[in-house]
């Protein structure tokens, strides 16, 4: 089939995954190729003032035309059921994007008080300073977002599942409440990916990614993606893009692009793995609890069922103790990467209360649920077998 008839909707999540986005160059490639170039010749005079007026479309300037990841875009764009992709610098500078391109002084965010902790500090470090007003929820109950709508409330936010706890949010129930006020939904989609969870298709106007995470898949790059209409996304959020630069790299795009090959396959694994690990630990005397919806005895695990295809490669637990015993536990451990980033094939592990969310007040943790017996484990594709023997090794030391 020649690659300018691919038609997206004709194909399961796996062949888009690896053959969405790519339009062949006149030297018939077969992989993506990069383009490494920072700007674009025209044919005369006129094609340029065309191009810059946006009169005509065609690359300009690799700060927010390029073809390497204009490919990027147009896959994940394809996975995720959107119209069109922004692609951005990191999954930060994503969110950013997309405050920015929504958001005024005088506007109200409601946000889950159960997001990345960078998020929170974005929001009550930075937003505030503009003059625009965040309200925090807990997200797994739909009237919770009700009840703190506003007359100027803009934007909806959350992550589902949460990070670290693994909160499960009802997509398709908030996404009702915030249309009937005409109030827009944002979901970070980073512990599912397309491959497990598809919010734009539960209500979701818009889809956050940080592509460093399981895009990627290896823990190369850094990146971000916004996913969602071309009215909003297409415009508004590409046009900050263009005129702020946020942008993504061709190289880290082509390295993305690779990751997202074997998305579904690494997200089917990671998941099978994380429950198997998680049933284990929750039978451990040293673990008080564990955070992960894939186990019965998690509060939204059915939610979690219906509107997943599996529960991903995320798993918090809290052992028996203080931070020194959370501490002990990973300085034991031989085999797992002490690092605060996820997503990767290798195993990680991280105590939230001192990396992730350090940054945010006692307070903020607190009622985020982050204690200091809490830990969080990235599981990757190594030998369970193996996974096990390191983890005891850590509750020995607990």
């Amino acid at each position: 089939m020649s690659n300018n008839t691919f038609d997206p909707d004709h194909y399961e999540l796996a062949t888009l995954a690896i053959r969405a986005g790519h339009q062949r160059t006149h030297e018939g490639e077969h992989a993506e190729p990069i383009f490494p170039t920072s700007s674009f010749v025209f044919k005369n005079a006129a094609e340029a003032a065309s191009r810059f007026a946006e009169g005509a479309t065609g690359n300009i300037y690799s700060r927010f035309t390029n073809p390497t990841v204009r490919c990027f875009e147009g896959r994940l764009a394809a996975l995720e059921g959107g119209e069109v992709c922004v692609a951005t610098a990191s999954g930060m500078s994503a969110v950013l994007s997309l405050f920015m391109a929504l958001l005024k002084s005088g506007d109200h965010v409601v946000c889950s008080d159960s997001v990345f902790g960078s998020i929170t500090t974005l929001c009550n470090r930075y937003l505030t300073k503009f003059g625009v007003e965040v309200s925090y929820v807990p997200p797994q109950q739909p009237e919770s977002w009700r009840k703190a709508i506003k007359h100027n409330t803009k934007l909806f936010f959350l992550e589902t599942p949460s990070n670290p706890l693994s909160v499960i949010a009802d997509i398709r129930g908030i996404a009702e409440v915030a249309h009937a006020q005409g109030i827009v939904l944002a979901v970070d989609n980073c512990f599912c990916t397309p491959a497990l969870q598809k919010p734009l298709q539960l209500g979701a106007d818009v889809v956050i990614h940080s592509a460093t995470k399981y895009l990627d898949g290896q823990g190369r790059m850094v990146g971000g993606a916004v996913v969602g209409s071309k009215a909003f996304v297409g415009t508004d959020v590409f046009g900050f893009l263009r005129t702020a630069g946020p942008s993504m790299s061709p190289f880290n795009a082509w390295v993305f692009l690779k990751g997202l090959e074997t998305l579904e396959l690494r997200m089917r694994a990671h998941s099978a793995a994380a429950l198997e690990l998680a049933q284990w630990l929750e039978q451990q005397p040293q673990v008080a609890r564990v955070h992960y919806a894939g186990l019965k005895s998690h509060p939204q695990h059915e939610l979690a069922a219906r509107q997943q295809s599996a529960f991903g490669g995320i798993i918090a637990f809290e052992v028996k103790g203080d931070r020194a015993a959370a501490w002990r536990f990973i300085d034991a451990t031989q085999l797992l990467s002490i690092t605060a980033n996820l997503g990767d094939v290798k195993t990680t592990i991280t105590h939230p209360a001192t990396t992730t969310h350090a940054r945010i007040s006692p307070a903020e943790r607190q009622q985020a649920g982050i204690n200091d017996g809490l830990l969080r484990i990235s599981v990757g594709l190594e030998a369970l077998g193996d996974l096990k023997a390191d983890l005891a090794r850590g509750l020995v030391a607990v």
